[in-house]
């Protein structure tokens, strides 16, 4: 990643959703790092966040985030957030960085460790519609989503480029007015439908892409029913159906933004 150093781009630290893929660890579920002309945050680390940055080659090194974002307060997106929030400040050493995040996961059984929370330069809770500055990164956040906990869903840019996260949610009519049309990752955890949990299906993707057309999609935090089916097989099919550059992201795979 070298030639990468200050251009924009994205790792996957692991594409694993909902909580038997998490547990099995079939897929990782470290996160997404992103690096933006040398800005580095971390969206939703989840279990593994620590050792998937320290076995990537060349190593990702903590220490050198500038903000940790937390989409919602879900295991699977946030186990990991004491360790990075110490590694990010060396241990607590350095007071630095930033952590935005819905505010139910600092009011409703704390996500972070009291002495953690002394250790960032700041805490910031996560409105809907906003607009926040970290470096050379700008993040705007989506209406509140629907899921079971506070979410939102991230426009991350760098100028003028950049992706956006459609993290976890059931679909709802004027969820595409939420995003930009360029890079769009979506978490994707169900083949089919399942009414009673508010997750992203494929057929929900499809709608989403009909209406949106995006230059590109990628298809992350994939749910069992999406692991047996192959994501990379599901990708290909939608995109055959629909014109629509689609591919299915994975564990450790760089994706530059351009």
């Amino acid at each position: 990643m070298s030639n990468l150093e200050n251009s924009n781009w994205v790792k996957f630290l692991g594409t694993a959703g909902a909580r038997f893929v998490m547990i099995s660890q079939v897929l990782a579920s470290g996160g997404i790092w992103v690096s933006f002309a040398g800005t580095n945050i971390l969206i939703d680390p989840g279990p593994g966040s620590l050792v998937r940055c320290a076995k990537s080659r060349p190593r990702l090194n903590p220490s050198k985030l500038d903000a940790i974002v937390i989409t919602h307060r879900h295991l699977d997106h946030i186990s990991d957030i004491n360790v990075m929030i110490e590694a990010m400040t060396e241990g607590g050493f350095k007071k630095r960085g930033l952590v935005l995040l819905p505010k139910d996961a600092l009011t409703q059984d704390p996500i972070i460790l009291a002495h953690c929370r002394k250790m960032p330069e700041r805490i910031i809770e996560l409105e809907a519609r906003s607009d926040y500055r970290i470096g050379n990164i700008s993040i705007t956040t989506s209406e509140r989503l629907r899921h079971p906990v506070e979410t939102y869903g991230l426009n991350v840019y760098n100028a003028d480029k950049g992706f956006s996260l459609i993290s976890d949610t059931a679909y709802f009519e004027g969820l595409e007015d939420n995003f930009k049309k360029d890079c769009l990752i979506i978490n994707t955890v169900f083949l089919e439908p399942w009414a009673s949990i508010e997750h992203l299906s494929v057929p929900d993707v499809e709608r989403i892409l009909l209406k949106m057309k995006p230059t590109r999609a990628v298809l992350t935090h994939f749910g069992m029913s999406m692991v047996k089916a192959r994501p990379y097989k599901i990708a290909e099919t939608i995109k055959n159906k629909l014109n629509v550059d689609v591919i299915a992201a994975r564990d450790g795979q760089v994706l530059e933004i351009n």
